[in-house]
């Protein structure tokens, strides 16, 4: 099993291989879509992880997988740029994933 990432820039797709984390690079929601249903469906693949700037093109199909589908687990991290409330976003995923509001 093997971690994947979908990432809107190269530098976060490096700096991910160095750990030994494959993955493409993708701009746009059409180019999103199908990238995301063949990491998700692909089942020699653990964990996907998607750049929050992609998770943002899709937050409808994010939320639908992460209900859905408990393998691959789907995570959404920040890009190079950060996010600007990690209390809030740590929140919204608790809320999301296992119903509890903080």
């Amino acid at each position: 099993m093997r971690c994947y990432l979908l990432s809107d820039n190269t530098d976060t797709l490096m700096g991910m291989r160095l750990a030994g984390v494959t993955g493409e690079v993708v701009h746009t929601r059409t180019e999103l879509l199908p990238a995301l249903s063949r990491a998700m469906h692909a089942e020699d693949i653990a964990v996907v992880m998607l750049t929050q700037k992609l998770a943002d093109l899709c937050e409808a199909e994010v939320l639908a997988y992460k209900e859905q589908i408990p393998i691959p687990l789907l995570v959404v991290i920040p890009d190079r740029h950060g996010s600007a409330d990690m209390t809030a976003a740590i929140s919204r995923y608790l809320a999301e994933t296992v119903g509890i509001h903080i």
